[in-house]
């Protein structure tokens, strides 16, 4: 018996919240729907919105040439020369490694960055660059 008591208060239940669900729709059908001018908005000159349109009376002329869409140049900037010794060298894999001598800092270069007679010990000249996984020492040059 208790189980039929609870079918017929969910049953009952059910259909309250059809019939509000109805009376729902149908006071928003009786509210009548906005056009499509009363859904428009406008942005002013500061960038407020609006429900007016703009007048066109108070319109500013922009001049394009003065809208920059760029990045900033970058600015020049003068390559350091550093000085280091070849900590390491290896002319099978074409690559080795260059100490700073005014730091502890050891930079990956490249053979096709150096001379070829670079080898391991030498007193070098270079310049730093970024790559994929750091700084390189670039334009590598021996100190006679």
């Amino acid at each position: 018996m208790a189980n039929s008591f609870n079918k017929k208060e969910l049953e009952k239940r059910k259909e309250q919240k059809r019939k509000e669900k109805q009376q729902r729709k149908e006071e928003r059908k009786a509210g009548g729907s906005k056009s499509f001018e009363d859904m428009i908005a406008y942005v002013d000159e500061n960038g407020v919105i609006i429900d007016t349109p703009p007048d066109p009376d108070k319109k500013q002329e922009v001049d394009m040439d003065n809208i920059a869409v760029s990045i900033p140049k970058k600015e020049d900037v003068e390559e350091t020369v550093l000085n280091g010794r070849v900590e390491y060298f290896n002319r099978d894999k074409g690559y080795g490694f260059i100490k700073n001598l005014s730091g502890t800092e050891k930079y990956f270069f490249h053979i096709s960055n150096a001379p070829t007679n670079i080898v391991e010990g030498n007193m070098v000249t270079f310049e730093l660059e970024r790559g994929e996984r750091g700084m390189n020492a670039v334009k590598v040059v021996l100190i006679k």
